[in-house]
């Protein structure tokens, strides 16, 4: 059986995915049978969870659409504000974000639930169990790993081009269009739990004495007790977040 060609051309960070000479240039692409455009579109090294609108030959099609040869195929990522021309993405918005974090973004996730989102992370936890708690917490999985993204059974997902954890904050933020929904120092940074008022009584054997007669403001973690209380450190969070564009 005769192999069957089509075009693929990719836009913007979905480039960075592809080898040199591909990038930001029509590929003509060899293929067999009718495969799926998602097995095409992974085969040229680009995961799925990164692709978020998908023309052939200018009409939207799903991951499921079959390729018979002498398509034009076009791959868009996620649109940052731009106007999609009314065409629904792959994957709606989530309505309340949620996040798991591979072992290897421990500093993302204590800024992520700084700023307020629910963000699950432990060192220690395998790939099955990543995605596991993606499918079944409905979590955005972030990771560096293409090979995980990659994955059959991951349905939210987002990779991390940057490798300063400030700025994959700062990418994270605009990915997933988060900027209104920040609300610091409700999380806390240890455990994920909630966050809530403590008076200084409860406080009282958590903190140093001198920061007791100082201060009057102190929060408390429902979940694993950590205290904190306002001071230099999170003047120098502000500092720190305020050079990638983040206030709180």
């Amino acid at each position: 059986m005769a192999a069957h060609r089509c075009e693929f051309r990719f836009y913007e960070e979905l480039n960075d995915f592809l080898q040199s000479p591909q990038r930001k240039h029509t590929i003509e692409h060899q293929f067999d049978g009718t495969p799926s455009v998602k097995d095409r579109i992974e085969s040229l090294g680009v995961p799925h969870t990164e692709v978020d609108l998908i023309l052939v030959d200018g009409e939207p099609v799903g991951f499921d659409h079959r390729l018979s040869g002498g398509e034009r195929v076009a791959v868009y990522p996620t649109f940052h504000g731009l106007d999609a021309g009314g065409v629904a993405p792959l994957r709606p918005p989530m309505r309340e974000p949620r996040f798991v974090l591979d072992v290897h973004l421990g500093r993302l996730a204590r800024y992520l639930r700084l700023l307020g989102f629910d963000s699950a992370y432990a060192n220690d936890r395998t790939d099955a169990e990543l995605l596991a708690l993606s499918r079944n917490e409905n979590r955005i999985l972030l990771t560096r790993d293409i090979g995980l993204l990659e994955r059959a059974a991951l349905v939210h997902g987002g990779f991390l081009h940057q490798t300063d954890s400030r700025l994959q904050l700062r990418e994270v933020l605009d990915r997933f269009r988060l900027q209104g929904r920040i609300a610091p120092l409700t999380r806390c940074a240890r455990c994920n739990g909630l966050i809530v008022p403590a008076t200084p009584t409860l406080a009282r054997g958590s903190v140093p004495g001198g920061v007791l007669r100082e201060q009057r403001r102190f929060s408390r973690c429902n979940d694993c007790g950590q205290v904190y209380w306002p001071g230099g450190h999170l003047k120098r969070l502000r500092a720190r977040l305020a050079e990638i564009g983040v206030w709180i």
